[in-house]
């Protein structure tokens, strides 16, 4: 007997498939955020080589990290109408959390004259994690142009956060450490 073995599909045409099944099982609105997020993505990433994300989420957010373990940088679409860009600390622990929320607000006045614009500090000690954050109205259903707008605006913002708070998040790494809190 001869056997005769052709590939029925090749590995570029799977994941393909799987991608466009994958795509096909959220909503539109769940699609629109990860083609809206695919764009900021792709913009930081080429443009600003801010970060090595290659591939967006059908969600309202989207985080980058900052190099130190429970920090992150966030793009974030919230419920009530609001977009917003932040750092987000969420070191797995509310008394962490807090403690380094504070070292960073030790130094509020200048980190935000550092950013050049308006920060809101939430400790959020409700919940888990704390924001230090800058937001602006808008919704995933505004109008195509004023999405571009949006997304220029977060990307302009999330470089910012980081220029401005990587030095920060090292300081108030060695504050703590150095039992100053």
């Amino acid at each position: 007997k001869i056997f005769r073995f052709d590939p029925v599909v090749s590995p570029n045409a799977w994941q393909k498939s799987r991608r466009q099944k994958a795509s096909t099982n959220t909503s539109p609105k769940l699609e629109k955020y990860r083609e809206y997020f695919q764009g900021l993505i792709d913009e930081l990433r080429e443009t600003h080589n801010f970060t090595g994300v290659r591939i967006a989420q059908p969600q309202n957010w989207c985080n980058f990290s900052s190099g130190v373990q429970g920090i992150k940088y966030l793009a974030w679409f919230t419920q009530e109408g609001t977009v917003c860009t932040a750092v987000q600390i969420d070191l797995g622990d509310a008394g962490k959390n807090a403690k380094f929320f504070d070292a960073l607000e030790k130094r509020g006045a200048e980190i935000t004259s550092n950013f050049g614009g308006e920060l809101k500090w939430d400790r959020l000690d409700a919940v888990r994690y704390s924001l230090i954050a800058v937001y602006r109205d808008g919704t995933i259903e505004s109008p195509e142009s004023e999405l571009q707008e949006i997304r220029a605006w977060q990307i302009e913002n999330l470089i910012k956060l980081k220029e401005v708070f990587t030095p920060e998040i090292r300081r108030a790494l060695e504050t703590i450490d150095n039992g100053e809190l």
